[in-house]
């Protein structure tokens, strides 16, 4: 996963006058176990942080030009090339419009300072205007949340798009036994920060209490409030660590503001050191701590009252410096850690994997599920595909391509297809996959195609396809162009025939074997002595009871030479042809049930690998299965998995071979099974097409590459 944050062009990205924006990024990127994807935008002329992963945006400044508006463009450049999977702003609503139209990047606002002062979300309109461009929003405060949601009805949708995370700052162990008698103010030293209230306040209690003293660190050009004490010591602007070090030995520190802080960073700092806050109940300033001392209204008398009940209760200050210490959380590698999360909810495919876990990825599966035939196929490869996804972990939202095109038939849509993909649309923007699997979706336009992928670069497709793709199958052209019209849009494609017996070229293409399901496979005839010998079905494609008028199934001739070449002691169960009707749904396992051996014969040709699913169906469910030598087949079974047959007669004579050594059958039989069940069963086969997708590196074992 690659990161871009982009910080505000005045920001100071420096280590001697960094604000809270500035110490929050680094803290975020020297913890991240993405840092070296993590790269930071700003414009700081002075030695800055993070040498490898900052880049300075150094621009000609223009007159006539807004100096931010330059700050993007150039920024924008940068992403031609570097391509992220996440863009972070941080507080700067008004950078949004531009970069959500010149990239299709996720994302991220920080909101450091109150929403509704800054420019590009002071409005109602300008908030809801972001909500649609913004894929996720953080405040570093409850306080700042509940300004960014003033005026806006509908936003418990969005709901999922909001997160609170407050400020970092690093927790040293704490002697307290070091601890001095020691009062600070650190930040401006102006009005809106209560300065001007803390000065009038701090000489009374020097002049009371001698033995205390007090320290400030701050400065403001713009206002001058000048206090002056022989205990009390101004040090002027200090970089962050001299301050962090101060606050060690620090017992009580006041921020009394009188603005609304979004958050306020000196209280955080104050309790990881171990001093006692003495806070306003102002903006977001109550959040950061429990146990911190609360004005309820700011003036001298109150504030010298606050300070003067801590320095006559030696027990209070001291176990309210524990509390603060003990009871502050908000550490560099936890905060990042809740960034991360949000990050990889965002893209969970680039995930990095830890201990090889593969990460949890949303998809959107179109197929035909065959719901109008209520259950007739239910075992199909569609549903099998689901299951290994969603024993991955994935989660998974299915379309049915036929079954929604039939059903949206209507006057202003003949076909049912416009309002199909118009559906599948729809889907993608609520749902928002990280990957649309297609298996045989033949109804879904180039349009549409192009459209989702617009709509985010990062979104990947795949399809799967069952059917034979050689000039020795059946329906070679049509089921050439159905592959080839789909694959300029494919990342993968997933076939039943070897990419080896392909005459034309295909880009990323890969071999799938037929798989297996443990919630469908679910016989073991292999420990049964079923009545019949050898089972074969034709339940779909040409056959419904009879072959269609002008039609040829090579496989109608094969079976009845067969029957015929075979002794007549062999009890046949054969279903889809010569006026005998197919079974469906539970009938079909029923019928399977009763027979001990199976015949995988496919329409076509024999081609390298080839099989209909119907390979999966026999082997799954225990029966010894016959497999033609001409499909290569061998290569993936070895003779104690499986029978090879060579001709009509050479089958014939294994098939009466097998049903006189029971014993020969049921083990040969059983090997079969299990080997399918744990090579090319459905959560294997899933996750090899998600593997090869993302380009993951899993711990999994696939034996047919």
């Amino acid at each position: 996963m690659k990161v871009s944050i982009l910080l505000p062009y005045k920001e100071n990205f420096s280590y001697n006058k960094s604000g809270a924006v500035s110490l929050f990024v680094n803290d975020i990127v020297k913890n991240s176990n993405k840092k070296n994807k993590t790269f930071v935008f700003g414009k700081t002329d002075e030695k800055h942080y993070l040498d490898k992963n900052y880049i300075n945006l150094n621009y000609s400044t223009n007159f006539f030009k807004s100096h931010s508006k330059i700050y993007i463009k150039k920024f924008l450049d940068f992403e031609k090339e570097n391509n992220s999977d996440i863009i972070e702003v941080h507080n700067r609503p008004a950078y949004i419009d531009q970069i959500e139209k010149n990239t299709n990047s996720k994302i991220i606002l920080y909101f450091h300072n109150d929403p509704l002062t800054m420019n590009g979300s002071k409005t109602t309109k300008e908030r809801i205007i972001l909500l649609t461009k913004v894929d996720h929003f953080i405040f570093n405060s409850k306080w700042s949340l509940d300004r960014f949601k003033i005026g806006i009805n509908e936003i418990e949708n969005y709901k999922n798009n909001f997160s609170v995370i407050y400020q970092s700052v690093n927790k040293p162990k704490i002697n307290f036994k070091k601890k001095e008698k020691i009062i600070s103010f650190i930040g401006k030293l102006n009005s809106a920060k209560g300065y001007d209230v803390f000065g009038s306040s701090i000489i009374k209690i020097l002049d009371k209490y001698p033995e205390w003293k007090s320290i400030v660190i701050g400065d403001e050009p713009r206002e001058k409030h000048i206090f002056e004490h022989k205990n009390l010591k101004n040090f002027g602007y200090k970089d962050h660590k001299f301050i962090l070090k101060k606050l060690e030995k620090t017992s009580i520190s006041v921020i009394c503001s009188r603005w609304n802080e979004p958050l306020g960073r000196a209280s955080l700092e104050a309790c990881s050191r171990g001093s006692v806050p003495i806070i306003t109940n102002r903006g977001g300033l109550p959040e950061t701590s429990k146990s911190a001392i609360i004005l309820n209204e700011l003036n001298i008398k109150n504030l010298t009252k606050k300070i003067e009940d801590l320095i006559k209760n030696k027990d209070k200050l001291s176990k309210l410096q524990f509390e603060n210490y003990k009871n502050f959380t908000f550490t560099p590698s936890l905060i990042t850690s809740k960034i991360e999360k949000i990050r990889e909810r965002l893209i969970p495919y680039k995930t990095i994997f830890i201990n090889g876990i593969i990460p949890k990825i949303k998809i959107l599966h179109i197929t035909n599920f065959n719901e109008r035939h209520n259950g007739r196929l239910h075992h199909n490869t569609g549903r099998r595909l689901n299951n290994g996804f969603i024993r991955n972990n994935h989660s998974v939202f299915t379309l049915s391509d036929r079954d929604t095109i039939h059903n949206s038939k209507s006057i202003g849509d003949f076909t049912g297809r416009k309002t199909f993909n118009e559906k599948i649309i729809k889907i993608n923007k609520i749902f928002k996959p990280d990957l649309i699997v297609i298996g045989h979706a033949d109804n879904i336009k180039d349009q549409t195609f192009s459209d989702l992928k617009s709509s985010n670069r990062n979104l990947k497709f795949l399809q799967w396809f069952l059917d034979p793709v050689t000039k020795k199958g059946p329906d070679y052209l049509k089921n050439k162009l159905r592959l080839l019209n789909k694959s300029k849009f494919m990342d993968c494609s997933f076939l039943t025939t070897s990419p080896d017996a392909l005459d034309f070229d295909i880009k990323n293409t890969f071999f799938i074997p037929n798989p297996s399901d443990h919630s469908f496979e679910t016989l073991e005839n292999y420990k049964n002595d079923p009545e019949k010998d050898l089972f074969f079905a034709m339940s779909h494609g040409v056959h419904r009871g009879v072959l269609k008028k002008g039609k040829s199934d090579k496989r109608e001739i094969f079976l009845k030479k067969l029957v015929k070449e075979s002794d007549k002691n062999i009890k046949f169960d054969l279903y889809g042809f010569s006026n005998r009707q197919p079974v469906w749904g539970d009938d079909y396992l029923y019928a399977m049930s009763q027979s001990k051996m199976g015949l995988n014969l496919s329409r076509g040709e024999p081609l390298k690998y080839y099989s209909s699913d119907r390979i999966a169906q026999l082997f799954g469910n225990g029966l010894l299965t016959f497999l033609d030598k001409k499909t290569y087949l061998n290569e993936l079974f070895t003779d104690k998995e499986a029978i090879f047959y060579k001709d009509i007669n050479d089958l014939a004579e294994k098939i009466l071979k097998y049903k006189k050594d029971n014993k020969k059958r049921k083990q040969i039989a059983k090997n079969g099974k299990l080997k399918y069940m744990k090579h090319f069963n459905s959560d294997i086969v899933s996750q090899f097409m998600i593997d090869k997708t993302f380009d993951f590196k899993s711990k999994n074992k696939y034996i047919w590459i």
